[in-house]
């Protein structure tokens, strides 16, 4: 997982937020237990992720992959449904962690088997290895190599 470190939360601005619990934090990250959503209708598809951690934030850069990833239908272990007290798969967000190459959206990658779940009624999130994850790639090339040298 890629955090980045250069990011000067003043430059996010004050858009509409959006907060959730992760209990157990994320994968290498278990004290930071808060987290928001900040959307920046400028930088979309993609929305930062603030975890509030015991005496700092840090930030990832997250996409909601419905449209953007074809094909994407990740399955939860009966037991991670439950944990989320999820009751219906309506209530499931589903967000996965963007990986940037030296800050390039060119060369992004994305955690296909690891996402964040968020239960939209509670508020309530883990970050989990999805049941199908034989199926997908925790680096899943955003921008197909075709794609990339139509842009350049």
């Amino acid at each position: 997982m890629k955090i980045l470190q250069d990011v000067n939360p003043a430059d996010l601005g004050e858009p509409a937020s959006n907060f959730f619990t992760l209990p157990q934090g994320l994968i290498g990250f278990p004290a930071y237990t808060r987290a928001e959503l900040v959307c920046l209708p400028n930088q979309l598809p993609f929305t930062w992720m603030k975890l509030h951690g015991p005496t700092d934030s840090i930030f990832f850069v997250v996409i909601e992959p419905a449209g953007i990833v074809p094909d994407y239908n990740p399955e939860l272990f009966d037991r991670d449904a439950a944990a989320l007290d999820l009751q219906c798969s309506s209530e499931a967000l589903v967000l996965n962690i963007v990986s940037l190459s030296n800050q390039n959206p060119v060369d992004a990658t994305v955690n296909l088997v690891g996402p964040i779940i968020v239960n939209r009624r509670t508020r309530l999130a883990r970050q989990l290895v999805i049941a199908n994850y034989s199926n997908y790639s925790a680096c899943y090339q955003l921008l197909e190599a075709r794609t990339v040298a139509a842009c350049a």
